[in-house]
């Protein structure tokens, strides 16, 4: 197939596909898809080997959110039975976090709802940090706290956080229809603010909320252009209680290709499996780790998540390794610049999604789809409906333990 082996020679030499051979990949067929999966494969592994790195996240606080994304169990007015609790006391989240990175996670993503920190709170935060790495020095700490202030950046810098993430789950032409409190442009900023103040920058999407395959290809080459070290790739989860509760427009194979598609726009960064992937890859999990390096342990905001034991099983079974505390996430290359501290990865997935660092809940730290291989789908088409997937509301459940209960912790 001429365009996987131009993708393949492309993602080698760190070369941006063309949209039309992003929206292509998108456009391949079932029967395509083993073919897809092993070119994007080639490319993971040149860059990333078999490692497979594990984050883990603490919801420092649950619920309550001023904010309307439209994904997210925490939002204004959702009717969402989550669990609800305000700010996790410093050692009651390094508590939790030791529960992740005694399961094999080598990075703690903090999370916080809400549209953006105080001052007070990055104080609050910044204590957090301390405590954690007092415990644990080599830990990667990622933080998701919404949009950022001017300055408040650097003082988690300062305070000893490795990485920030802020996602900007779908196109700019369609986040005003997901989002009306907050904008496009204002997680742009958020994300250049990290940047900037020497954090690893971490952002990406959710896929599953009715979006078109141009609106995906927008966004992954937004994301290409804003350079985060990390890419979360969150896919919906339809919490019952909140407006997309019935979007499910996702089967495994169209994950695949969304993950494939990452990976050749962003050959050389973490692409992370976040928010989502037991509910919409389910069984298709293992091939996943040929796609991406990276995928969170355990539990995510305000849902479930597969057992951690399990996780590690299917990372061995699928013939991959955990990458160890010393290990280096990034390609030298980037490592060396920003975002090479601390292992040099990014995080990634919450915000509507479920999976951590991002805003809340599908939009950070990540969590939540005739023609030829070569034929790109037509312009503004939505998914094509075969791609439907049967509603599954019985594989989302709700977290009931670990942060914010007196239940031990899934890692």
């Amino acid at each position: 197939m001429d365009l996987l082996n131009t993708l393949v020679d492309k993602g080698l030499r760190r070369e941006t596909p063309t949209r039309a051979e992003a929206l292509a990949v998108l456009a391949t067929t079932d029967d395509e898809l083993l073919d897809v999966v092993a070119a994007a494969g080639k490319v993971r592994r040149h860059w990333f080997g078999r490692r497979v790195k594990l984050n883990y996240l603490v919801n420092l606080k649950s619920g309550l959110c001023p904010e309307d994304c439209s994904y997210c169990s925490q939002r204004l007015g959702s009717k969402a039975d989550i669990l609800k609790y305000t700010w996790l006391k410093p050692d009651e989240a390094s508590q939790a976090a030791a529960a992740g990175l005694a399961g094999g996670a080598k990075r703690v993503c903090l999370v916080a709802s809400g549209r953006g920190p105080t001052d007070r709170d990055v104080d609050r935060v910044s204590d957090t940090i301390k405590a954690i790495k007092e415990q644990n020095e080599d830990v990667e700490v990622c933080a998701c706290l919404g949009l950022l202030s001017d300055g408040q950046a650097e003082r988690l810098r300062e305070a000893g956080a490795d990485a920030y993430n802020h996602n900007l789950n779908t196109s700019e032409s369609t986040y005003g229809e997901i989002t009306t409190t907050h904008t496009y442009a204002d997680r742009v900023d958020t994300v250049r603010k990290a940047h900037a103040a020497g954090l690893s920058a971490c952002s990406g999407l959710i896929a599953g909320m009715g979006e078109t395959d141009e609106d995906l290809v927008d966004v992954v080459f937004s994301l290409r252009e804003l350079d985060p070290d990390s890419v979360p790739v969150n896919f919906l989860i339809p919490f019952e209680g909140t407006p997309l509760a019935k979007e499910w427009n996702l089967t495994p194979q169209r994950c695949l290709r969304i993950l494939a598609m990452v990976r050749f726009v962003c050959p050389d960064v973490e692409v992370r499996i976040a928010g989502g992937r037991e509910v919409h890859l389910r069984t298709m999990q293992p091939l996943a780790l040929h796609l991406a390096n990276s995928i969170f342990l355990g539990d995510y905001l305000t849902s479930e998540g597969q057992a951690g034991k399990a996780d590690l099983e299917m990372i061995a079974d699928a013939g991959f390794e955990v990458e160890g505390a010393g290990e280096v996430t990034l390609p030298e290359h980037r490592a060396g610049g920003c975002g090479s501290h601390a292992g040099g990865g990014a995080c990634g997935s919450h915000d509507g999604a479920e999976a951590g660092c991002g805003s809340h809940e599908g939009g950070g730290c990540g969590s939540h789809e005739g023609g030829g291989v070569c034929g790109a789908a037509p312009a503004s088409a939505p998914a094509p409906a075969a791609s439907a997937d049967e509603a599954r509301p019985d594989l989302v459940a709700v977290r009931r333990r670990g942060a914010g209960t007196d239940l031990a912790p899934n890692a």
